[in-house]
């Protein structure tokens, strides 16, 4: 997948370039423009089954398939909220990426639908979206995006807020941030997800959750 990320970190957007014959596989909604050169096909991917998987990990019911069907041609991709987009390659490895995380994938990768207790008690949903294969994903976050990469045995905690994504070989735990539930509510930051090498974690800036809180009390109500 040929691609460049433009307006990073606050406003980004993905500008893919497609070969002839070339298709890529976004979350629905997430085109902003393309080339007449281009074919979009919504598809309910792997059946009714998988489709409710996707909308409880935060992606949209259908996907975009978006196939150069006429000739070479771009694509512009946008989340759906203000903030970076992050490449990452997969070389026969996988991801695990959080609810909303998710913009656009070569069709040559496997992704699937992943319930996990740790990522309800980590306060992200139920399910996690699993990529794996060989190809390029397109993650997207609120805010700028932060990679830490760990190396063997070496541990590192994240807000669970702000976790993206993260190599599915990792090892993670959810805990306070402080020893004592009413300690870590009194700090403010709750829970925290504590990962062990190796292997990468992205985070981003700015927490979903933080972010409608403050902005719940300013939004007019409804009559």
């Amino acid at each position: 997948m040929r691609h460049e990320i433009l307006y990073s970190p606050a406003f980004a957007c993905a500008r893919v370039l497609l070969d002839p014959g070339q298709s890529i596989r976004c979350d629905g909604g997430a085109m902003v423009s393309m080339s007449t050169t281009i074919t979009l096909e919504s598809k309910m991917e792997g059946g009714i089954g998988k489709a409710l998987g996707r909308m409880f990990s935060g992606e949209t019911f259908f996907q975009s398939i978006l196939t150069a069907t006429h000739g070479a041609g771009e694509v512009l991709l946008a989340p759906s909220v203000f903030g970076d987009i992050i490449p990452i390659q997969l070389q026969g490895n996988g991801y695990l990426v959080t609810s909303g995380g998710y913009l656009a994938s070569d069709t040559s990768l496997t992704a699937q639908t992943k319930g996990s207790w740790k990522a309800f008690g980590a306060g992200e949903g139920m399910f996690l979206t699993h990529l794996y294969g060989t190809g390029d994903l397109l993650v997207a976050s609120l805010g700028a995006v932060h990679g830490v990469e760990l190396g063997p045995g070496q541990t590192y905690v994240v807000d669970t807020g702000h976790v993206v994504a993260f190599h599915d070989q990792m090892d993670y735990n959810v805990r306070p941030v402080s020893q004592g539930l009413w300690k870590s509510i009194r700090s403010g930051e709750g829970f925290v997800c504590e990962f062990a090498g190796p292997g990468t974690v992205y985070l981003q800036t700015r927490s979903p959750q933080q972010f409608a809180a403050w902005l719940a009390p300013i939004l007019p109500g409804r009559s």
